[in-house]
């Protein structure tokens, strides 16, 4: 059985990157919990650290237990809470993972219905690359994740993708830029500065594979995989740029826009990635049926 006490030691040294500041703080002397660290790699019969210069850093098993370990520990922090309190009136932790090419806007409409759920909900949003919120998801450290594709093939990870559903895009700039494009839409995107999605998102090669087919050549000023801050820079003025047509008013509002204009044939999709085939997890469910019923119209699939 796993000494929990053992773990616990291994866990501060982990954050603490050296034996004795964790000792300091676990109120015992280096030479015991080096000690007490030796005996833990024995009874696993692996290392967990690897020694560069007066530092420790973990080996690749050394970061796999330090994962677990944070989620024991962090399960731990809220029993106690639980029990200190009122069980039924506490909050469950809906911990929901983001993938950066995916709107704020969106973000925000999709989760809302969780947050409407009759058992209260406190709602845990991590920000990152797509493949490493995979990675959260598969040691269950994520209930869902929202992405703008679904589960990419051939990834060591075993998760379902559940279709929210989909709307066209539209293009947005500032008024002044707006003033000086030429023709009307498409055909004022040739030449034009334009903010292109990053490598992560979805959209990228359609929109690339679209503008090809319309014969429109505009000049790429920036690329970014964080689409909140290409819209930053949309609303500096320094290029057009697209976004879903779901939130085209909002997206106005906000950032002080015009919309060019909008086509059917590029399309935005959203999806919630589980570790579910079926959906059982409350919260996931609410988002499921806010997005089927309400952002899109009853466009999602499935």
């Amino acid at each position: 059985m796993l000494n929990f006490k053992h773990l616990h030691y291994f866990f501060a040294v982990a954050k603490a990157g050296a034996v004795n500041r964790a000792a300091e703080k676990l109120h015992l002397t280096p030479q015991t919990l080096s000690g007490q660290l030796t005996l833990f790699e024995q009874r696993l019969g692996v290392s967990l650290f690897r020694r560069t210069g007066r530092r420790l850093e973990l080996t690749d098993t050394g970061r796999l237990v330090l994962s677990y370990a944070e989620e024991l520990f962090q399960v731990s922090a809220e029993l106690e809470e639980a029990l200190r309190g009122h069980p039924e009136e506490k909050a469950f932790p809906f911990r929901v993972g983001i993938a950066d090419v995916v709107p704020k806007s969106i973000t925000h409409r999709l989760l809302a219905p969780a947050l409407s759920l009759p058992e209260p909900v406190r709602l845990v949003c991590r920000e990152d690359r797509l493949d490493r919120l995979l990675g959260e998801l598969a040691v269950h450290r994520l209930d869902m994740v929202l992405a703008d594709r679904p589960m990419p093939p051939g990834m060591d990870v075993k998760g379902y993708s559940h279709p929210l559903g989909e709307c066209g895009v539209a293009f947005f700039a500032t008024a002044d830029l707006a003033a000086r494009l030429v023709g009307g839409f498409p055909e004022m995107l040739d030449g034009a500065p334009l903010l292109m999605p990053g490598e992560d998102s979805a959209l990228r090669a359609p929109l690339i594979r679209w503008l090809e087919r319309c014969q429109l050549r505009p000049r790429i000023v920036g690329e970014f995989d964080d689409s909140a801050l290409m819209k930053a820079f949309g609303k500096a003025g320094s290029g057009l740029f697209p976004a879903p047509a779901a939130i085209g008013e909002e997206v106005e509002n906000q950032y002080g826009v015009v919309r060019l204009g909008e086509t059917p044939e590029l399309r935005e999709r959203f999806f919630a990635i589980s570790v579910e085939r079926q959906i059982s997890h409350p919260a996931v469910r609410a988002v499921s049926e806010g997005a089927r019923y309400g952002l899109f119209g009853g466009d999602a699939e499935g």
